[in-house]
């Protein structure tokens, strides 16, 4: 175990971070990476007792966290560093795991304990600067919510208004000949990212089957990983889930995860398709795609619901949902772990509900099959 000599230079707090990793490569790695990226390395763990014993010494604002070490894992870890407000950890971890299997259900499975987020170590032939890049604007984040964590007990605040004003539609866009479903149950469509494996953890096993016209999900996850989060949430949940394929067909028992590194398209309202194209914003999927395309397949018949996450993906997407007369809920400050994509869209005026997460499953319920 290892610690730094913090920085004497007065300019604005760099996030103060340990990295724990058992690879001395990969801490070197993600030491160089991080410094680079503006962010303060305070110690690095070579395990998961060392990792504990950092993070109670130097308080670091986060924490780049490995989930296989020797002793005590990574999983402990974030169970043994306990829950601040909201259920958040006290020490905001980014899991940096690779992609196997057995990694990536582990993976899933520390995000729904309360991780912050998760990147994947670059495999052969992949750009480091990338994952450099996504790895420090994650630590970013976790670090600004460790800020608003810190010590001192605060107020939990006075749970919002159920529903905000609506704003009047924008103007229709130019006719179009589609398709729309008969007159019925909605399809619901949720988007989230940053904290969304933990709130759909919750969410989904309070949502009956059969839900509407049925189910998609677009989780801003990396390849590889959102199959184990379609079979966690699965094994907790009444409606069958799983990682949509091309060619699936919207069911009404049936929740579809968009797939890490595909955009998930409609080419009608219930036949689903997958995208190679370029991500938008670094995002892949993106959801504004999946929900332009439904709001101007579905109309009124959508249901979009946007839960916890860092950017506006799903603003566009609820522009369009709006012109096109659809329904919009979006997930209350008090209970996301970042409050992001839910703020874009509440504050252009377009959701027609704001709701805490552990109200949501009844608020969905009442909209889709109205």
């Amino acid at each position: 175990m290892s610690t730094r000599a913090p920085s004497s230079r007065p300019a604005v707090r760099r996030p103060r971070v340990v990295v724990a990793d058992d690879s001395r490569l990969m801490r070197r790695i993600l030491v160089r990476a991080l410094e680079e990226g503006g962010i303060e390395v305070v110690g690095e763990a070579a395990d998961g007792d060392e990792a504990l014993a950092l993070c109670a010494s130097q308080r670091p604002d986060a924490m780049t966290l490995d989930l296989h070490m020797p002793g005590t894992d990574g999983l402990a870890v974030l169970r043994a560093l306990g829950d601040g407000p909201g259920g958040r950890p006290r020490v905001p971890s980014v899991v940096v795991s690779a992609f196997s299997p057995a990694h990536g259900a582990r993976a899933v499975d520390a995000l729904a304990e309360g991780a912050f987020d998760l990147a994947a170590k670059p495999a052969v032939g992949e750009s480091v600067a990338a994952f450099s890049e996504a790895l420090c604007q994650k630590l970013h984040a976790a670090a600004s919510t460790r800020t608003r964590l810190a010590p001192a007990p605060v107020a939990v605040p006075r749970p919002r208004a159920a529903r905000v004003a609506p704003v009047a539609p924008a103007a229709p866009a130019a006719p179009r000949a589609v398709r729309r479903p008969a007159a019925g149950p909605s399809l619901v469509l949720i988007a989230c990212s940053t904290g969304g494996p933990k709130a759909l953890a919750e969410l989904m096993p309070g949502l009956p089957s059969p839900l509407g016209a049925g189910v998609l999900i677009v989780q801003h996850m990396p390849p590889g990983f959102t199959g184990s989060l379609a079979a966690r949430l699965d094994n907790a949940s009444p409606l069958s889930i799983r990682e949509a394929v091309a060619g699936d067909t919207v069911a009404p028992g049936t929740a579809l995860v968009a797939p890490g590194g595909s955009h998930l398209r409609l080419s009608d309202p219930r036949n689903l398709g997958l995208s190679d194209e370029a991500a938008i914003g670094g995002l892949r999927p993106r959801a504004d795609l999946t929900i332009l395309d439904a709001a101007r397949l579905w109309g009124p018949k959508l249901l979009l619901v946007v839960l916890t996450g860092m950017g506006r993906d799903g603003l566009d997407g609820a522009r369009e949902v709006r012109k096109h007369g659809g329904r919009i809920l979006v997930e209350a400050e008090e209970t996301c772990t970042i409050y992001g994509m839910p703020r874009a869209v509440a504050e252009a005026g377009l959701a027609d509900g704001v709701i805490p997460l552990n109200k949501m499953a009844e608020a969905i319920v009442a909209e889709a099959n109205a």
